[in-house]
Protein backbone atom coordinates (compact mmCIF):
# COMPACT_ATOMS: atom_id res chain seq x y z
CA UNK A 1 0.00 0.00 0.00
CA UNK A 2 1.49 3.43 -0.88
CA UNK A 3 2.29 5.68 2.10
CA UNK A 4 -0.61 8.40 2.94
CA UNK A 5 -0.20 11.29 1.26
CA UNK A 6 0.15 14.27 3.03
CA UNK A 7 -2.69 16.44 4.00
CA UNK A 8 -3.19 20.11 3.23
CA UNK A 9 -6.08 20.69 5.55
CA UNK A 10 -7.68 24.11 5.64
CA UNK A 11 -9.86 25.00 8.65
CA UNK A 12 -13.43 23.86 8.40
CA UNK A 13 -15.41 26.18 8.18
CA UNK A 14 -18.82 26.20 9.33
CA UNK A 15 -20.93 25.86 5.61
CA UNK A 16 -24.19 25.47 4.74
CA UNK A 17 -27.46 24.10 6.64
CA UNK A 18 -30.91 23.92 5.90
CA UNK A 19 -34.21 22.63 5.87
CA UNK A 20 -37.26 24.42 4.98
CA UNK A 21 -40.50 23.51 6.71
CA UNK A 22 -43.20 24.10 4.53
CA UNK A 23 -46.35 22.63 4.48
CA UNK A 24 -49.24 23.08 2.34
CA UNK A 25 -51.89 21.93 -0.67
CA UNK A 26 -50.00 22.10 -3.55
CA UNK A 27 -50.32 19.90 -7.16
CA UNK A 28 -48.30 16.46 -6.75
CA UNK A 29 -46.03 15.46 -8.89
CA UNK A 30 -44.42 11.94 -7.88
CA UNK A 31 -44.36 13.00 -3.88
CA UNK A 32 -47.43 9.88 -3.10
CA UNK A 33 -49.20 12.12 -0.63
CA UNK A 34 -52.68 12.03 -0.08
CA UNK A 35 -54.50 13.89 2.51
CA UNK A 36 -52.09 15.81 4.37
CA UNK A 37 -54.39 17.56 6.40
CA UNK A 38 -55.08 14.25 8.58
CA UNK A 39 -53.59 14.52 12.07
CA UNK A 40 -51.01 12.14 12.88
CA UNK A 41 -50.39 10.36 16.20
CA UNK A 42 -47.68 12.97 16.71
CA UNK A 43 -47.71 16.59 16.53
CA UNK A 44 -51.07 17.34 17.22
CA UNK A 45 -54.09 19.47 15.59
CA UNK A 46 -53.89 22.30 17.38
CA UNK A 47 -50.30 23.54 16.86
CA UNK A 48 -49.97 25.44 13.43
CA UNK A 49 -46.54 26.98 13.45
CA UNK A 50 -43.43 24.95 11.52
CA UNK A 51 -40.03 26.03 12.42
CA UNK A 52 -37.44 25.53 9.79
CA UNK A 53 -33.74 25.93 9.21
CA UNK A 54 -32.68 26.19 5.74
CA UNK A 55 -29.22 26.89 4.05
CA UNK A 56 -28.07 30.15 2.55
CA UNK A 57 -28.32 28.81 -1.06
CA UNK A 58 -30.29 29.16 -4.09
CA UNK A 59 -31.09 25.72 -4.34
CA UNK A 60 -32.62 25.29 -0.69
CA UNK A 61 -33.88 29.03 -0.28
CA UNK A 62 -35.93 29.35 -3.63
CA UNK A 63 -38.27 25.80 -3.40
CA UNK A 64 -38.47 27.07 0.41
CA UNK A 65 -40.30 29.95 -0.99
CA UNK A 66 -42.30 28.63 -3.01
CA UNK A 67 -42.98 26.20 -0.50
CA UNK A 68 -44.08 28.71 1.82
CA UNK A 69 -46.82 30.11 -0.10
CA UNK A 70 -48.44 26.66 -0.22
CA UNK A 71 -48.72 26.38 3.48
CA UNK A 72 -49.78 29.88 4.41
CA UNK A 73 -52.34 29.26 1.92
CA UNK A 74 -53.54 26.02 3.83
CA UNK A 75 -53.34 27.99 6.99
CA UNK A 76 -49.98 27.01 8.47
CA UNK A 77 -47.42 29.89 10.34
CA UNK A 78 -43.79 28.91 9.06
CA UNK A 79 -40.62 30.28 10.62
CA UNK A 80 -37.84 30.11 8.57
CA UNK A 81 -34.07 30.62 9.87
CA UNK A 82 -31.49 30.79 7.52
CA UNK A 83 -27.69 30.23 7.95
CA UNK A 84 -24.33 29.20 6.87
CA UNK A 85 -23.45 25.87 9.17
CA UNK A 86 -23.66 22.40 8.30
CA UNK A 87 -23.54 21.75 12.39
CA UNK A 88 -26.55 23.57 13.66
CA UNK A 89 -28.93 22.67 11.95
CA UNK A 90 -29.11 18.75 13.17
CA UNK A 91 -28.79 19.76 16.60
CA UNK A 92 -31.25 21.77 16.87
CA UNK A 93 -33.68 19.82 15.32
CA UNK A 94 -32.77 16.91 17.85
CA UNK A 95 -33.06 19.31 20.82
CA UNK A 96 -36.64 19.65 19.46
CA UNK A 97 -36.13 23.91 18.78
CA UNK A 98 -36.76 23.28 14.85
CA UNK A 99 -39.00 20.81 13.36
CA UNK A 100 -36.78 20.41 10.51
CA UNK A 101 -33.88 21.17 8.82
CA UNK A 102 -33.04 21.77 4.44
CA UNK A 103 -29.49 21.87 4.00
CA UNK A 104 -27.89 17.61 3.61
CA UNK A 105 -27.69 14.47 1.77
CA UNK A 106 -28.19 11.09 2.91
CA UNK A 107 -24.92 10.22 3.49
CA UNK A 108 -24.06 13.39 5.83
CA UNK A 109 -27.42 12.57 8.13
CA UNK A 110 -26.05 9.30 8.42
CA UNK A 111 -22.60 10.07 9.26
CA UNK A 112 -23.56 13.11 11.40
CA UNK A 113 -25.56 10.69 13.38
CA UNK A 114 -23.27 8.07 14.34
CA UNK A 115 -20.36 10.89 15.06
CA UNK A 116 -22.48 12.51 17.01
CA UNK A 117 -25.26 10.27 18.66
CA UNK A 118 -28.23 11.62 16.94
CA UNK A 119 -31.08 9.76 15.42
CA UNK A 120 -32.71 12.38 13.08
CA UNK A 121 -34.20 10.64 10.31
CA UNK A 122 -34.57 11.76 6.39
CA UNK A 123 -38.52 12.49 6.08
CA UNK A 124 -38.39 12.65 2.40
CA UNK A 125 -35.93 13.85 -0.50
CA UNK A 126 -36.17 16.97 -2.23
CA UNK A 127 -33.35 16.72 -5.07
CA UNK A 128 -30.84 14.67 -6.50
CA UNK A 129 -27.00 16.67 -6.69
CA UNK A 130 -24.20 14.32 -8.75
CA UNK A 131 -21.07 16.25 -8.30
CA UNK A 132 -18.38 16.17 -10.14
CA UNK A 133 -14.33 17.58 -10.42
CA UNK A 134 -13.88 20.56 -12.01
CA UNK A 135 -10.81 23.05 -12.77
CA UNK A 136 -10.35 26.54 -13.96
CA UNK A 137 -6.96 25.31 -15.70
CA UNK A 138 -7.75 22.65 -17.26
CA UNK A 139 -10.17 20.93 -19.71
CA UNK A 140 -9.48 16.87 -19.16
CA UNK A 141 -8.70 15.03 -16.19
CA UNK A 142 -5.75 14.12 -18.62
CA UNK A 143 -4.47 17.24 -18.46
CA UNK A 144 -3.47 17.21 -15.21
CA UNK A 145 0.21 17.52 -13.80
CA UNK A 146 2.27 15.42 -12.18
CA UNK A 147 1.82 16.72 -8.38
CA UNK A 148 -1.22 18.53 -9.32
CA UNK A 149 -2.98 19.98 -6.36
CA UNK A 150 -6.50 18.98 -5.69
CA UNK A 151 -9.40 19.89 -3.35
CA UNK A 152 -11.53 17.54 -1.31
CA UNK A 153 -14.59 18.37 1.03
CA UNK A 154 -13.15 17.25 4.46
CA UNK A 155 -16.03 15.91 5.76
CA UNK A 156 -16.24 11.95 5.75
CA UNK A 157 -19.08 11.39 3.99
CA UNK A 158 -17.79 13.74 0.98
CA UNK A 159 -14.32 13.00 1.04
CA UNK A 160 -13.72 10.00 -1.16
CA UNK A 161 -16.08 10.50 -4.14
CA UNK A 162 -13.20 12.47 -5.98
CA UNK A 163 -10.77 9.80 -4.86
CA UNK A 164 -13.29 7.50 -6.49
CA UNK A 165 -13.98 9.31 -10.02
CA UNK A 166 -9.88 9.51 -10.07
CA UNK A 167 -9.77 6.25 -9.76
CA UNK A 168 -12.09 5.04 -12.36
CA UNK A 169 -10.24 7.63 -14.40
CA UNK A 170 -6.79 5.52 -14.29
CA UNK A 171 -5.23 8.52 -12.50
CA UNK A 172 -5.59 6.86 -9.10
CA UNK A 173 -5.05 3.33 -7.62
CA UNK A 174 -7.96 2.79 -4.63
CA UNK A 175 -9.35 0.02 -2.67
CA UNK A 176 -12.95 0.04 -3.96
CA UNK A 177 -14.45 -2.76 -2.45
CA UNK A 178 -15.34 -0.20 0.20
CA UNK A 179 -18.57 2.38 -0.52
CA UNK A 180 -17.47 5.68 -1.93
CA UNK A 181 -19.16 6.91 1.65
CA UNK A 182 -16.60 4.88 3.49
CA UNK A 183 -13.56 6.15 1.38
CA UNK A 184 -10.69 8.55 2.05
CA UNK A 185 -7.14 9.14 1.81
CA UNK A 186 -6.50 6.24 3.67
CA UNK A 187 -7.94 3.82 1.10
CA UNK A 188 -5.22 5.04 -1.40
CA UNK A 189 -3.31 1.90 -2.66
CA UNK A 190 -1.07 4.19 -5.51
CA UNK A 191 -0.62 7.45 -6.65
CA UNK A 192 1.58 7.79 -9.38
CA UNK A 193 0.94 11.17 -10.36
CA UNK A 194 1.86 12.56 -6.41
CA UNK A 195 -1.30 14.09 -6.72
CA UNK A 196 -1.47 16.55 -3.15
CA UNK A 197 -4.98 16.29 -1.84
CA UNK A 198 -6.26 19.59 0.11
CA UNK A 199 -9.18 19.10 2.16
CA UNK A 200 -11.23 21.94 2.33
CA UNK A 201 -15.04 22.91 3.88
CA UNK A 202 -17.73 21.67 1.27
CA UNK A 203 -18.80 25.08 0.76
CA UNK A 204 -15.59 27.03 0.41
CA UNK A 205 -14.87 24.39 -2.59
CA UNK A 206 -15.95 26.65 -4.81
CA UNK A 207 -13.91 29.43 -3.67
CA UNK A 208 -10.46 27.70 -3.62
CA UNK A 209 -11.13 26.44 -7.09
CA UNK A 210 -8.88 29.24 -8.66
CA UNK A 211 -6.41 28.61 -6.51
CA UNK A 212 -5.92 24.75 -7.16
CA UNK A 213 -5.39 22.85 -10.04
CA UNK A 214 -8.38 20.89 -9.69
CA UNK A 215 -11.25 20.21 -7.12
CA UNK A 216 -14.29 18.31 -6.48
CA UNK A 217 -17.64 20.35 -6.04
CA UNK A 218 -21.29 19.54 -5.23
CA UNK A 219 -23.28 20.44 -7.87
CA UNK A 220 -25.05 23.46 -6.57
CA UNK A 221 -21.88 24.90 -5.37
CA UNK A 222 -20.36 24.50 -9.05
CA UNK A 223 -23.44 25.99 -10.43
CA UNK A 224 -22.57 29.25 -8.07
CA UNK A 225 -19.09 29.63 -9.65
CA UNK A 226 -20.57 29.29 -12.81
CA UNK A 227 -19.58 25.71 -13.66
CA UNK A 228 -22.06 23.62 -14.91
CA UNK A 229 -22.12 19.80 -15.31
CA UNK A 230 -20.84 19.83 -18.57
CA UNK A 231 -17.71 21.60 -17.99
CA UNK A 232 -16.62 18.93 -15.14
CA UNK A 233 -13.84 16.90 -16.04
CA UNK A 234 -15.61 14.05 -14.42
CA UNK A 235 -18.87 13.62 -13.20
CA UNK A 236 -21.30 11.24 -11.32
CA UNK A 237 -24.14 9.39 -12.70
CA UNK A 238 -27.44 9.82 -10.80
CA UNK A 239 -26.93 6.07 -9.31
CA UNK A 240 -23.26 6.53 -8.33
CA UNK A 241 -24.65 10.14 -6.43
CA UNK A 242 -27.68 8.25 -4.67
CA UNK A 243 -26.24 8.10 -1.48
CA UNK A 244 -25.90 11.97 -1.54
CA UNK A 245 -29.71 12.94 -2.45
CA UNK A 246 -30.97 15.85 -0.36
CA UNK A 247 -33.87 16.36 1.35
CA UNK A 248 -35.69 17.30 4.55
CA UNK A 249 -34.64 15.96 7.98
CA UNK A 250 -36.52 15.64 11.60
CA UNK A 251 -36.80 13.38 14.36
CA UNK A 252 -37.74 9.73 14.38
CA UNK A 253 -41.40 9.81 13.03
CA UNK A 254 -41.65 13.17 12.10
CA UNK A 255 -42.16 12.53 8.17
CA UNK A 256 -45.68 10.62 9.92
CA UNK A 257 -46.77 14.09 12.10
CA UNK A 258 -49.36 16.22 10.31
CA UNK A 259 -46.22 18.81 10.10
CA UNK A 260 -44.30 16.45 8.00
CA UNK A 261 -47.31 15.73 5.52
CA UNK A 262 -47.69 19.02 5.34
CA UNK A 263 -44.23 19.61 4.66
CA UNK A 264 -44.04 16.85 1.67
CA UNK A 265 -47.08 17.97 0.12
CA UNK A 266 -45.80 22.06 -0.14
CA UNK A 267 -42.57 20.78 -1.56
CA UNK A 268 -43.35 17.92 -3.90
CA UNK A 269 -45.57 20.32 -6.46
CA UNK A 270 -45.32 20.51 -9.94
CA UNK A 271 -43.61 24.21 -9.95
CA UNK A 272 -40.80 23.21 -7.64
CA UNK A 273 -39.84 20.55 -9.75
CA UNK A 274 -40.04 22.80 -12.72
CA UNK A 275 -37.53 24.99 -10.27
CA UNK A 276 -34.81 22.08 -10.08
CA UNK A 277 -35.38 21.54 -13.95
CA UNK A 278 -34.53 25.01 -14.67
CA UNK A 279 -31.99 25.25 -12.28
CA UNK A 280 -28.12 25.60 -13.70
CA UNK A 281 -28.08 23.26 -16.46
CA UNK A 282 -28.75 20.16 -14.97
CA UNK A 283 -27.64 20.57 -11.61
CA UNK A 284 -30.10 19.12 -9.55
CA UNK A 285 -33.24 16.96 -10.10
CA UNK A 286 -36.04 16.30 -8.56
CA UNK A 287 -36.13 12.85 -6.75
CA UNK A 288 -39.29 12.47 -5.28
CA UNK A 289 -39.23 8.83 -6.89
CA UNK A 290 -36.65 7.82 -4.62
CA UNK A 291 -37.13 6.18 -1.05
CA UNK A 292 -35.03 7.09 1.97
CA UNK A 293 -36.24 4.34 4.31
CA UNK A 294 -34.51 1.89 1.25
CA UNK A 295 -31.55 3.67 0.79
CA UNK A 296 -30.76 3.83 4.09
CA UNK A 297 -30.64 0.61 3.88
CA UNK A 298 -28.26 0.28 1.39
CA UNK A 299 -25.78 2.58 3.11
CA UNK A 300 -26.02 0.45 6.55
CA UNK A 301 -24.85 -2.51 4.47
CA UNK A 302 -22.51 -1.07 2.44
Amino acid sequence: MATPQKIDRRIFLRGGAGLAALGGLGALTGCGLVGGNQAAAAGGTEDKTIKLIVTETAVFQEPTKLALKNLEASGWQVEVKYVQDIIQPNQVVAKGEFDANFFQHLAYLTQFNEDNGLDNEMAFYQFSSPSGIYSKRYTSLKDLPDGARIALPVDPANNGRALVLLAKAGLLEVDLSKSVVHTSQKDITANPHKFTFVEVDQQSLGKLIQDVDAGFLFGVYAAESGLTPDKALAFETVEEAAPYTCGLAGKPGFKDTEKGKALREAFCTDEIKAWYDSYAKGAVSAAWDRDPVEDLKKLQES
